[in-house]
């Protein structure tokens, strides 16, 4: 047993060990991530309580109060019941124009909007008169409001144009909600109207947080926006059917029909719509390309291999050049690869991925490639072990930058190293402590 522990095997399956026992910082970095980012969602938080959060806009819906005869029971008068309908509007058109600055809380920081927003949409009098002669409940039609859908009222900065039929109006704040988002109403007199259609012009201020979703609440919507944010994901049921990007921005362009959403033109109090609401909502969100904490996750996410793989390379230092490295020496290499990771969140979010990354992967190089030539006791070895090194950092930050090819260039990088360090190791002599070949370690590594 004694003359098995030293063994070729029996070290290789030592370093394993430790490998994986390296796992153990590796998580407790990987969880300082997440606690650091649920920071920065506070800190996000933060910045929307007073400025606006995600926003979401629908356009007006006409609510009619209405009275309902319902059964008591058996031998029992009718009671009446009060209810309402909704009715959404034949077309509705959106102009969006967002202006965009990036608010900071702390160290933390996220992109803030002020969307200038110019709505209009029109009832059709055949419409309403439709609903109106399908209902089964009595309309009490001089008491109708029309509601605007706001998600965070706190962004809702200035109403700067509100008109029905051409006479203005104003918004009255409410405590009624449309699904799960507050509304601003104005009062409307559907008997005054004489059956004439519904036009409504609105023009708004809007700040909000990050995002900005919209409702496709009319038979037709259009909804042109622009933004000068050169990362925009477009998010929600619906992606534009144009959109432009150029040095000032994005543009995008929305056409929706009824058809796309799972609800109808009209439905009462009765109907839950929360559900069929909220899945219909579109819009963009002003998207930081893979922000300071998505590269550590990243980063930490090829942790292990390549603590293994600069393993595997004092591994065959050691065997190759017939040199003993002790596992403590192992041990304090991994802690200094594990290190990296701290040293790097620590610094992107103060001076940004790139430059963090470059400082603590130049660090860890020297450390370790310096702590190689006194343990391999070769300069030489110390060198080409800190260049093996920087190498592994050069590919890691490549897979980190390369978010949709990732995963192909991380499998085609794992396969070469495993390629090579079979290559490497073909004339080792597992059962021995020593290369089985006749040759000596300097002939066998140039010839390698």
């Amino acid at each position: 047993m004694g003359k098995w522990m030293q063994t070729v095997t029996a070290k290789v399956l030592g370093i394993g060990v430790l490998a994986l026992l390296m796992t153990i910082p590796l998580l407790q970095v990987s969880g300082l991530v997440r606690e650091r980012q649920q920071l920065r969602e506070q800190a996000i938080a933060q910045i929307a309580q007073g400025w606006g959060g995600d926003q979401v806009l629908g356009g007006p819906v006409l609510v009619v109060p209405t009275m309902r005869q319902v059964s008591a029971g058996d031998n029992q008068p009718y009671q009446l019941k009060a209810g309402s309908e909704s009715m959404l509007a034949d077309t509705l058109s959106m102009d969006v124009a967002m202006a965009v600055q990036t608010r900071s809380y702390g160290i933390y920081s996220a992109p803030v909007f002020v969307a200038t927003v110019k709505l209009g949409a029109r009832f059709n009098a055949q419409d309403l008169a439709q609903f109106q002669h399908d209902s089964a409940a009595a309309w009490q039609a001089g008491k109708a409001e029309l509601r605007l859908p706001v998600g965070d009222l706190r962004g809702l900065q200035e109403v700067t144009d509100l008109r029905i039929n051409g006479k203005p109006a104003q918004f009255d704040s409410s405590a009624v909600r449309l699904g799960t988002w507050p509304n601003v109403v104005v009062p409307i007199d559907l008997d005054a109207l004489n059956g004439q259609s519904i036009d409504v012009q609105i023009g708004l201020k809007l700040a909000g947080t990050e995002s900005l979703r919209l409702l496709p609440l009319a038979r037709s919507t259009d909804v042109n926006m622009r933004a000068p944010w050169h990362d925009p994901s477009f998010v929600g049921a619906a992606l534009p059917l144009e959109h432009r990007f150029d040095a000032n921005g994005f543009s995008a362009h929305w056409h929706l029909l009824d058809l796309n959403r799972s609800y109808g033109q009209h439905w009462t109090d009765t109907e839950d719509m929360n559900a069929a609401l909220q899945a219909s909502t579109f819009g963009v969100q002003l998207y930081q390309p893979v922000d300071v904490y998505q590269r550590n996750v990243r980063a930490g996410k090829y942790g292990l291999l390549f603590i293994a793989m600069t393993f595997v390379a004092f591994f065959l230092f050691e065997v190759l050049k017939r040199l003993r490295v002790h596992p403590v020496q192992y041990l304090l290499v991994g802690a200094a690869l594990a290190t990296f990771y701290v040293v790097l969140l620590a610094l992107s979010e103060q001076i940004g991925f790139g430059l963090a990354y470059a400082l603590a992967a130049v660090a860890v190089v020297v450390i370790v490639g310096g702590y190689a030539m006194a343990v391999l006791r070769a300069r030489r070895a110390g060198m080409l072990l800190g260049s093996v090194l920087g190498l592994i950092y050069a590919m890691l930050y490549g897979l980190i930058a390369a978010e949709q090819y990732a995963l192909l260039i991380g499998a085609l990088v794992l396969l070469v190293m495993v390629a090579l360090m079979m290559y490497l190791t073909r004339r080792i002599d597992w059962y021995a402590d020593a290369p089985a070949s006749s040759e000596p370690p300097a002939a066998i590594m140039e010839r390698s």
